[in-house]
Formats: structure tokens, C-alpha cells, sequence
């Protein structure tokens, strides 16, 4: 197998991972656990979603910053539902098109459908809102070594170093979508001496793109 073969399959197995560790802050429901979980002493928010839905991998990274940031309110639970897996709990709450939040209050069964923006801060203040936390989406400092004209020799050239680029334009839409995994890759490589996960706006330095 080609180091560049062997480099993508690991670039992938550390993306599936990543993804993985992060997404345990939300918790996931089935048949078995809902009725624990929701209806009990604690709010819940609860996304239906289906794996193969465009606008839940949107949604996705959006909602597991949602769940961290809410991992340490006692009030409240942030959870999902994968319906292709569990259709009965998706039916039972009248759920049609993916992806479904809704927001079950402390004590009930009874939902309140989310209608808002389908971002981290928008669904935050709806949570806040209805729970009255005040539970606040921190923004990192980023992980990702920004790369320009004056410093991309210097960092991606250096002979110690494996270094794992993103080119990227500022308006794409499937780059919107990759940097929260990115952000996730850079944090889990950032005590490894020997790794550089980087990236470069290749619409600002045209000349570095090409």
C-alpha cells in the first residue's frame, strides 16, 4: 500500500473517531431508554433524525457542541433519536421529515416542536428559554495552524513533521461543514510534536492553491 494510501486511510479512522468521542455528549435514545430519559426530572431536547438525511449531517456537528455545552446542566438533557433504527418512538411522536426537534418539558411527555435556526446558539437560547439555564456556547481557541504565504515553506516543508493540509475558500459550503471536524482533529493532535494539522485559505492566496 502507497504512504499516501496508508495516510488517507488513517486521516479517515482519526475523523470516525473524533466524530465518535465527541458526539458521546449527546445522549441516544431507543426504544428501551426514552421513557427514562425524557418526561423524568429533567428537560429534553430531542432531535429525530435519519442517518441518511443531508440536512442532519448539517446538523450534526452543530448539535454535538450543543450537547457539550449542556453536559453540565442537571436541568437538562440533550438527546436524538435515529429513526431509521427506532421508527415506533419517531411515529409515536408524529415525526415526518428529518431532522425533528423537539423539546419535551420536565415531568412531560408532551412535546414542543423547535421551528428556529438549526445552529449551536440558536438552539441554545431555545433550551435556555424553556429550562431557564443560562448554559453559554463557548467558542475554543482553535487547534488548526493557519498557513500563508510567509510560513507554509517553513511548516509543511519541515522534515520532523507529518503535516495534513486543508485547502479552503471562505464562502464553500462543504468547508462550513468540515471545520468543526477539523477543529476536532487539530485538538486530538495537538500535544503530538510530530503532527500539524494546518489549513490555508486558497481564495485569499491564490498562488498557494494553485
Amino acid at each position: 500500500m502507497s504512504r499516501s494510501r496508508i495516510c488517507l486511510v488513517f486521516v479517515t479512522l482519526t475523523l470516525l473517531f473524533v466524530a465518535s468521542a465527541f458526539a458521546d455528549d449527546v445522549v441516544v435514545l431507543t426504544e428501551e431508554n426514552f421513557d427514562k430519559e425524557v418526561g423524568q426530572d429533567r428537560g429534553a431536547l430531542v432531535e429525530f433524525y435519519a442517518p441518511w438525511c443531508g440536512h442532519c449531517k448539517k446538523l450534526a456537528p452543530e448539535y454535538e457542541t450543543l450537547g457539550a455545552s449542556f453536559k453540565k446542566a442537571k436541568s437538562v438533557v440533550i438527546a436524538k433519536v435515529d429513526c431509521d433504527e427506532h421508527k415506533s418512538v419517531c411515529s409515536k411522536y408524529g415525526v415526518s421529515g428529518y431532522p425533528t426537534i423537539q423539546w419535551f418539558p420536565k415531568g412531560s411527555l408532551e412535546p414542543k416542536k423547535y421551528e428556529g435556526a438549526r445552529n449551536a446558539e440558536a438552539l441554545a437560547e431555545y433550551v435556555n428559554t424553556e429550562a431557564g439555564t443560562n448554559v453559554k456556547i463557548a467558542s475554543a481557541p482553535s487547534n488548526v495552524v493557519v498557513l500563508t504565504p510567509e510560513n507554509f515553506e517553513e511548516i509543511v516543508l519541515d522534515e520532523n513533521k507529518d503535516v495534513l493540509v486543508e485547502f479552503y475558500a471562505p464562502w464553500c459550503g462543504h468547508c462550513k461543514n468540515l471545520a468543526p471536524v477539523y477543529e476536532k482533529v487539530a485538538a486530538a493532535f495537538k500535544l503530538d510534536q510530530h503532527v500539524v494539522i494546518a489549513n490555508v485559505d486558497a481564495d485569499k492566496y491564490k498562488d498557494i492553491g494553485e
